[in-house]
């Protein structure tokens, strides 16, 4: 997610605001249930048996031979194997900072990979970084706001090859922009409205340069550029056929029970089959035949829909407003794409209000193209990306890829990144056959065009049960008194009402999820959520704090500001099966908050706030990266990424926190996860001011960790964009220049395992 420095109602990011207005319980409903310790983690958690899992977000490969693809299990051999000695974290913990630079241990080196403008064809000139490049060769530069990425490590015969330790291609997410930086003074309109009164934001007004708006279509999106190591450095190679940019203007196929449907046709596509762009490309995911998937989060807030406009009113069905409310398409347009004059259709796309005749005169459904799982091939840049239906429409954070086991259904995890949204598992209902590694576009067709879409219920004695999304049960039927449900692509197309009508349990803000290999365990970050969200009366069990964490200045922030992340484990080790077990794996806290709120007992060398990317190793299983996006912690440090080691559900014990609130005191039962002590958490790096870390993946050897600086100086007023002085960062380049979002190579100095 970018963490939101937008003020005004239509500007803020949904993530921050949320749209679930259901009856349906948050962990807060369940607290009435007895909370036992037996029932929690007496029942056992299982292991993860003969299969490894792929780690999501990033990964040596993408997903498929970074790790076994086994057959079903044989029976136990006579006698174990001895256990292989314990790992352990290999660095002295970097300080918190707020410098504007990029700090790493002793013993590494970081250099920077891939910035903001970056040309990745030949003859594209190298970026100004001034505002005044052209605007046409942006769909051939590196694009803004680098996110999630997969390194899909690539031979000599340029295939899939996920060992690969010293060629590949890097695919990675743009998931937004920062306009301040990407013109000669900020965006240009007309009877312009900003959000504040240093005018971070322009959220109302007319855009009047149509080239402005094209910089701006190009730069989100997704990049996929080859990258080789020479020695001991890494680059990217500018000429590389393999060099691609999939932007908003790049043509989209739909598959899947929606492709084809009503919901999706618009002037574009008056059969719905297809659509143009992808955008607000948050965390991503793998497949194991070695395709990539980015996933559409805030995406509901860039197009125009004005609240309250009766004239469109009039022209739509109850169950359109209901969808509109439900997903926040509302407003005037993040950018204002849909203000540029001249009526081009590029930007009349934008405006999903009706204006013509019929859906096929116009882009009423143009919101419905956009909320979806893509699935992109890296190795032919000529193919068409997908839109993968069956996964459901929401604000995807990312698609975390299973166990892969031969004979056995494929699964993915999402996290819907808003505050009292849910947590979902697709499940395929074809099993994996490893003869479809390789089989590109195709083998998506197969797997994940056809399955079983599901939803979390978390309960408050430790246990949950998955909701199966589908016409007919769970309260999915046409008399729903809600929302009335005509068919499967309905469900799918407005997934958030059908697990508002199944029962789903209200998370906060569910973002990155990573598959733990040696464990099986599941983890989801929750970011934070603040005290209108949750106030202290509706703490629980696993959501139990509620304080102020004031800054050094005595700021208050109340409510939960530095998140936590819950974890969970599929009954049997079986990603299939329809219950699991959780608990809380880690609070953010500073390491001078009182015990009731440091529950974790962090330490001034892993202290954290708002946890947000996360990662497990293929090269050294059982490492876990975590990644902040912070706006609570900034007083003292910069967002940064730690290095993990963590244990399983059911490690750590009961416990009975005292939450206060003013005068107001209120004691809440949790179960705490075993303290990670300094030997398994560890902070390893520190970004430069005014950004987010994001994004991560290794080397198919793991001896290099490619790592995303995003945003870097965003909160820069417009009024100080002709005054050097007063940007917020300088990073990368230094000087006076403009910051530029950029991907950095991390390598250690010996050449060994990153972390270890």
């Amino acid at each position: 997610m970018t963490a939101n420095t937008r003020t005004d109602a239509h500007g803020v990011d949904l993530d921050d605001v949320g749209t679930n207005d259901s009856p349906n319980p948050s962990f807060t409903d369940l607290v009435a249930s007895r909370l036992s310790r037996r029932h929690l983690f007496g029942l056992g958690v299982g292991t993860a048996g003969t299969a490894l899992l792929q780690a999501c977000g990033g990964g040596s490969g993408g997903g498929g031979a970074a790790f076994p693809i086994l057959p079903p299990a044989p029976a136990p051999a006579p006698a174990p194997a001895p256990s292989p000695a314990p790992m352990k974290l290999g660095f002295n913990a970097v300080a918190k900072s707020l410098a504007d630079v990029v700090t790493v241990p002793a013993g590494y080196t970081a250099s920077v990979l891939y910035r903001l403008g970056d040309p990745i064809a030949a003859g594209v000139a190298p970026y100004k970084n001034d505002g005044t490049d052209d605007p046409a060769t942006y769909d051939r530069r590196a694009g803004d706001h680098h996110d999630g990425m997969t390194f899909f490590g690539m031979n000599a015969a340029n295939k899939w090859d996920a060992a690969n330790a010293s060629r590949g291609l890097l695919v990675m997410n743009h998931e937004a922009i920062t306009p301040l930086f990407l013109h000669p003074n900020g965006q240009t309109a007309l009877n312009p409205v900003y959000s504040n009164a240093t005018g971070t934001s322009l959220v109302d007004g007319q855009r009047n340069v149509p080239d402005e708006v094209l910089r701006e279509f190009y730069l989100h999106g997704v990049s996929v550029i080859e990258v080789n190591k020479s020695g001991n450095s890494w680059s990217y190679k500018q000429d590389s056929s393999f060099n691609r940019r999939v932007h908003t203007l790049t043509e989209m196929q739909f598959s899947g029970p929606a492709a084809k449907t009503d919901y999706l046709k618009t002037k574009y596509s008056t059969d719905g089959s297809k659509t143009r762009g992808t955008l607000n490309n948050c965390a991503n995911g793998t497949t194991p035949w070695g395709t990539y998937l980015t996933c559409e989060e805030n995406w509901a807030g860039y197009f125009r829909r004005i609240a309250g406009d009766t004239n469109d009113d009039k022209n739509r069905t109850l169950k359109e407003l209901k969808s509109f409310s439900r997903y926040g398409v509302a407003g005037t347009g993040r950018e204002l794409w849909a203000t540029v004059a001249g009526g081009d259709d590029i930007h009349a796309r934008w405006n999903t209000e009706v204006v013509g005749a019929t859906a096929t005169d116009d882009y009423r459904n143009g919101h419905n193209t956009y909320g979806w799982v893509v699935e992109i091939d890296p190795f032919n840049p000529t193919s068409t990306p997908k839109k993968r239906t069956a996964l459901g429409r929401f604000g995807h954070e990312g698609a975390c890829l299973g166990p892969v086991v031969v004979g056995k259904p494929l699964v993915w995890y999402m996290g819907d990144d808003s505050r009292n949204e849910y947590i979902y598992k697709f499940v395929s209902t074809k099993n994996w056959d490893a003869a479809d590694i390789g089989g590109g576009m195709a083998s998506g067709d197969k797997y994940m065009d056809d399955g079983r879409l599901y939803v979390a219920k978390f309960n408050a004695d430790g246990t949950g049960v998955w909701l199966e999304l589908k016409l007919g049960v769970n309260g999915i039927t046409s008399s729903n008194s809600t929302y009335a449900f005509a068919d499967a692509a309905d469900v799918v197309t407005n997934a958030r009402l059908a697990a508002d009508a199944a029962g789903a349990t209200k998370m906060d803000r569910p973002e990155w999820a990573a598959v733990n290999p040696k464990t099986g365990d599941v983890y989801v970050t929750l970011t934070n959520t603040s005290a209108s969200a949750r106030p202290i009366g509706s703490t629980d069990a696993a959501n139990p704090r509620f304080y102020d964490d004031k800054t050094t200045a005595n700021k208050s922030q109340k409510g939960n500001p530095n998140g936590h992340i819950v974890r969970f484990a599929d009954d049997n080790a079986d990603p299939t099966a329809l219950s699991f077990k959780w608990d809380v794996y880690l609070f953010g806290a500073r390491a001078t908050a009182s015990a009731d709120v440091n529950l974790s007992q962090l330490t001034a060398d892993n202290d954290l706030s708002s946890p947000d990317g996360m990662w497990f190793s293929q090269a050294a299983p059982g490492l876990l990266w975590l990644e902040t996006d912070d706006g609570a912690y900034t007083d003292v440090t910069n967002c940064m990424l730690l290095a993990a080691l963590p244990g399983k559900v059911g490690d750590g014990g009961a416990k009975a926190i005292t939450n206060v609130d003013g005068t107001t005191t209120r004691t809440q039962n949790t179960f705490v996860g075993k303290a990670p002590g300094t030997e398994g958490l560890r902070r390893f790096l520190v970004g430069p001011a005014d950004c987010e870390i994001t994004g991560i993946a290794e080397s198919g050897d793991g001896r290099a960790l490619f790592v995303n600086i995003q945003h870097p100086g965003e909160g820069t007023g417009r009024a100080d964009i002709t005054d050097p002085t007063k940007f917020l960062s300088h990073w990368p380049q230094g000087g006076s220049a403009r910051p530029r979002s950029a991907t950095v190579v991390i390598t250690k100095n010996d050449g060994g395992l990153i972390g270890l």
